[in-house]
């Protein structure tokens, strides 16, 4: 059985990259005009054509994104904070969060061809070599909320590859929460680590790619001094969520 579906497994692997790669060249020109007219102006454009990509390639390769809300659906910017575990995300986050809105994102990826051009203009790209080039990524996102642009941070800082639900967070999106005094709102990737999960791109499949919005966690009133804090709460809260529609092995108490 597997000698069968190893051929249709390769088909689908190669028609999944053609799709993606066709629609991505497609939109790229208005995407290269709407980045001159700035990052703001420019970027809120450029997010309804990805938009359009993602509309486009999700159920051509047979993936269907579904929302669920655990909450009422609010217009105010905030910042969003995801779970990560595959590189499906990113392309998640297009198809179903509110716009406009700006993801954090490596710089590195920026490099990669064609594809680099559409990236660096859609994200707040943060570059981790330096201490000067995470706060420049910080005054971004600020700029962005101040603005009414929503924020889409994954605080584990790169994809989970544990048996865990979550990595351990870092502080970034709940001290920019704090300082902006915008709530933190938490949101659940359920199936994305299914759909193309760490093993590679051969491992790429179709099927459903669940999205649960959970209520939002409020600031007002926390300080600098509450940033463990709230990061603690926030983490609770996905954790919890998490293991509600998958199993995780149960951690053991040390010592």
């Amino acid at each position: 059985m597997n000698f069968l579906l190893k051929p249709l497994r390769v088909i689908y692997v190669i028609y999944a990259a053609a799709t993606f790669l066709g629609i991505m060249f497609l939109i790229l020109p208005p995407i290269f005009l709407a980045s001159l007219l700035g990052r703001q102006k420019g970027g809120n454009i450029i997010f309804y054509f990805l938009r359009f990509w993602a509309h486009t390639w999700f159920p051509l390769v047979g993936m269907w994104v579904t929302r669920k809300y655990e909450c009422e659906r609010d217009e105010e910017p905030c910042i969003y904070v995801v779970n990560h575990r595959s590189y499906l995300d990113a392309a998640i986050a297009v198809k179903v969060m509110r716009l406009p809105f700006r993801p954090l994102g490596k710089v590195e990826m920026s490099k990669i061809p064609f594809f680099g051009f559409i990236y660096k203009n859609s994200v707040v790209p943060v570059d981790r070599s330096s201490a000067a080039a995470r706060a420049r990524s910080v005054r971004e996102m600020m700029t962005a909320l101040k603005a009414g642009i929503s924020i889409l941070v994954f605080p584990e800082g790169t994809t989970n590859e544990s048996d865990q639900p979550l990595r351990p967070f870092h502080n970034g999106a709940f001290r920019m929460a704090i300082e902006l005094q915008k709530p933190i709102k938490p949101v659940l990737y359920l199936d994305a680590g299914h759909r193309l999960p760490h093993k590679g791109p051969m491992h790429i499949s179709p099927g459903k790619c669940r999205v649960v919005f959970l209520p939002p966690i409020p600031v007002t009133g926390l300080t600098l001094d509450d940033i463990n804090t709230l990061k603690q709460r926030v983490f609770d809260v996905m954790d919890t969520e998490l293991r509600k529609y998958h199993k995780y092995p149960t951690l053991q108490p040390i010592g």
